[in-house]
C-alpha cells in the first residue's frame, strides 16, 4: 500500500469526481505518496500543525489495474525513494481513509490501525 497526505480540499473533490488529483500532479507531473515508514517524516516536513488533513491509503495493484504508473524515484533531500504516481488516482484504489492532524504539540501520530504494522519504522 501507498500513502498520501492529503488536504482536505482535494478529498472532497475526489469523492465528488471519482478521482484523486492535487497541485503537484499539475506542477511535477506527479502525486507524491509516501511508504509507511515515511509518512510521519513527511507530515513532520511538510505539514507542520496542520489540522485539516486526511491519510489516504492507495492500494497500488488497483493503480497498475487501472493503467497508472507508479514510479519509484530518488529524492536526494530525504536520501531515499519515494513512490511517485503517474495520473489521477481513482476512488477504487482508496482503500481506507483517516483524519490525519497535529496534536497540541505539532506532533503527528499514525491511526491505530497502522501503528502495529510496521509503519511506524
Amino acid at each position: 500500500m501507498l500513502y498520501r497526505i492529503a488536504e482536505a480540499a482535494d478529498w472532497h473533490h475526489a469523492q465528488q469526481t471519482g478521482f484523486f488529483t492535487s497541485a503537484d500532479l499539475a506542477a511535477d507531473g506527479f502525486l507524491h505518496s509516501s511508504e509507511p515508514h515515511q509518512i510521519l517524516e513527511t507530515a513532520r516536513r511538510y505539514y507542520a500543525g496542520r489540522a485539516d488533513l486526511f491519510l489516504l491509503e492507495w492500494d497500488e495493484e488497483v493503480l497498475a489495474a487501472n493503467n497508472v504508473r507508479v514510479e519509484r524515484e530518488w529524492v536526494a533531500s530525504r536520501n531515499e525513494a519515494f513512490a511517485h504516481v503517474f495520473g489521477p488516482v481513482p476512488l477504487a484504489a482508496v482503500r481506507r481513509t483517516w483524519p490525519f492532524a497535529a496534536d497540541a504539540k505539532g506532533t503527528f501520530c499514525l491511526p491505530p490501525a497502522l501503528s502495529g504494522s510496521g509503519a511506524a519504522e
